[in-house]
């Protein structure tokens, strides 16, 4: 179930619209410690047939990340998994959660996986979530390769190629992509 908070932003007089995300533990992996949390994600990613204990276990993956950079052994682990769910899973809405992790923790080192995702992936709904994954990171580097979806068959993949290019432009002189803290 998600649920949708306004937090009201200190600098500015619009709300900020916040994700919280009541997820499903029924194994209580967050009470592992974090190596083991890593091992059960992963085992449930590569053999579950759930699509929705694996949704489940992207989540629990990445909140391993929460608070990390790049370099840190932990972030690292995870971002591989990230990319390898992106790669191999068989579920559009899976791989849509795993777009979102690489943005909400910025893999930035993932940004090419989320282009591939972006322009070859065979769900529109993983094509979408990666381009927007590339938007929120401020993916600039990429913003030529997103110039190629806005020629997707999809209107869905074409509309968020054209929102993610005009938001670029509004963005470019805005600094650095800090992701916010995920509720």
């Amino acid at each position: 179930m998600s649920i949708i908070l306004v937090e009201i932003n200190k600098k500015r007089s619009f709300p900020m619209l916040v994700m919280a995300v009541k997820l499903v533990d029924e194994n209580n992996l967050r009470e592992l410690p974090d190596e083991e949390r890593f091992t059960a994600c992963v085992d449930i990613l590569k053999n579950e047939k759930d699509e929705s204990k694996r949704w489940d276990a992207v989540w629990l993956i990445g909140e391993l990340a929460e608070n990390k950079k790049q370099g840190d052994p932990m972030f690292d682990k995870v971002s591989e998994m990230i990319e390898f769910v992106i790669k191999h899973d068989n579920n559009g809405v899976v791989k849509h959660e795993a777009c979102f992790q690489i943005a909400a923790r910025n893999m930035r080192k993932k940004i090419p996986v989320l282009v591939n995702a972006a322009l070859h992936d065979k769900s529109v709904l993983t094509q979408h979530e990666a381009i927007e994954a590339l938007g929120l990171m401020r993916a600039f580097e990429a913003e030529e390769l997103i110039k190629k979806a806005l020629k997707d068959p999809s209107v869905d993949v074409r509309e968020t190629a054209e929102f993610v290019l005009k938001r670029f432009s509004r963005l470019k002189d805005q600094g650095e992509y800090r992701p916010y803290e995920i509720l």
